[in-house]
């Protein structure tokens, strides 16, 4: 089997078709995994907050996540998924 480049149109011996299924998936969960790093450091920095301004913030962040998932990464997504997180964030109280 030989492969050609696009531009010169000149087989390449030995070479094997690359897969960007793998390196998809790697950056997805790369990607999902750095969100869910900051969210939890949110987290902890939410020591000196209100419970309000908290969920707030947990929500937003659980929100863009959610939104990110959802769309296959949209930015748009992402921002409104964060827009719908606080907002359901910032409605929810905890009951005492």
């Amino acid at each position: 089997m030989k492969i050609f480049l696009r531009r010169s149109l000149k087989a390449i011996p030995g070479a094997r078709p690359m897969s960007t299924h793998g390196a998809h998936a790697a950056l997805r969960a790369a990607a999902l995994s750095v969100g869910t790093l900051l969210l939890m450091s949110a987290v902890g920095a939410c020591s000196g907050m209100s419970n309000r301004s908290e969920n707030t913030a947990v929500g937003a962040g659980a929100g863009a996540v959610a939104g990110a998932v959802l769309t296959g990464g949209s930015a748009v997504g992402t921002v409104g998924g964060a827009v719908v997180g606080g907002v359901i964030g910032n409605g929810v109280e905890k009951k005492k």
